[in-house]
């Protein structure tokens, strides 16, 4: 079967045989991939990775031990947890400290022609739902988890820093939950996107300057993917404000901590959130995404994809099997 290879900085394509499937998971055929910033971090050399990328997918199930699976379309939540240590027996089983994270952490990723997943961490497509819109479901249930986090009363104003591809499902998703969201970013043609569902938008040339509005909002979201963004959401963030984190970047951050000790600015750290959320806001349609898928490549051409990918201005390349 054709798989991604990733390795000092470089993608590569390989031959590699099926992979065995353990008891209790399940043998996917490869649909659709997706290249998220996660993946270019590690290209970078995030974590120090080695190995097959890929953690945003839809499949088809071939073999599984839940026969109501079989055959059928599904996405699947990412962490691989052990299911009975302390952290998972609260329910905390995406940080269980004994988890494998699908193209990530210990586990091959979903760039292949076919992968293993749980049969537990796999969730059914809607029929309604397209194999391209369902691909977002993983980036889609991370910015849903802001909600499961962050009590946010209906209509209040809540500034988005940054218009990639996970700022503008963090948009869509906090204004279709009835926030009024403004949202900052570069491109003005991204930010339409996310002005078509309802969201205001300002184009801002460079997040780190002081044109950006001062002390003005309760609630702030840095997903900038950039180390200035967190100092950014800080300096707009209310007395007693708070800001939730989305950006991952490689390498350490620096931060003057005075505004936030001082302007007592609580800082809520954000990673992956479930996926009916996610599912549920697709099935009704309630958030556009295929808008931002910019090309779709087959899983042999993965090198020219992630170049692609990680080119200024684009927003989600696919890759198909």
């Amino acid at each position: 079967m054709i798989s991604v290879y990733l390795g000092s900085g470089q993608v590569q394509v390989q031959n590699l045989p099926l992979p065995e499937r353990p008891e209790g998971f399940a043998l996917i055929r490869l649909l659709t991939g997706g290249i998220c910033n996660t993946d270019l971090e590690l290209q970078r050399g995030y974590y120090g990775y080695s190995g097959t990328p890929g953690h945003e997918f839809v499949g088809e199930v071939v073999e599984s031990d839940t026969a109501h699976l079989r055959g059928r379309r599904v996405v699947g939540e990412i962490n691989l947890a052990c299911t009975h240590c302390a952290w998972c027996r609260r329910g905390l089983d995406r940080h269980c400290p004994h988890r494998t994270v699908l193209g990530i952490v210990r586990h091959p990723g979903a760039f292949r022609e076919f992968l293993t997943l749980p049969d537990r961490n796999l969730r059914v497509v809607p029929e309604s739902v397209s194999t391209e819109a369902a691909v977002f479901t993983e980036p889609l249930a991370a910015a849903c988890r802001i909600l499961e986090q962050v009590r946010i009363p209906p209509g209040s104003p809540v500034a988005v820093l940054g218009d990639g591809k996970l700022g503008l499902l963090i948009a869509q998703v906090l204004q279709a939950g009835g926030c009024r969201v403004h949202q900052f970013g570069r491109h003005a043609d991204k930010l339409r996107i996310a002005a078509r569902a309802g969201v205001t938008t300002e184009v801002t040339t460079q997040i780190a300057t002081d044109t950006l509005p001062e002390g003005e909002y309760e609630w702030v979201v840095d997903s900038t993917g950039s180390p200035e963004g967190l100092q950014a959401a800080v300096r707009m963030a209310q007395p007693c404000g708070t800001v939730i984190l989305k950006s991952t970047v490689h390498g350490t951050v620096a931060v003057d901590t005075a505004p936030v000790i001082v302007n007592e600015i609580t800082l809520v750290g954000s990673r992956c959130g479930r996926f009916e959320p996610a599912l549920e806001l697709l099935e009704r349609g309630a958030v556009d995404v295929t808008s931002m898928i910019s090309e779709a490549m087959a899983l042999r051409d993965a090198p020219r994809a992630f170049s692609r990918a990680g080119t200024k201005g684009v927003l989600k390349v696919l890759l198909t099997a």
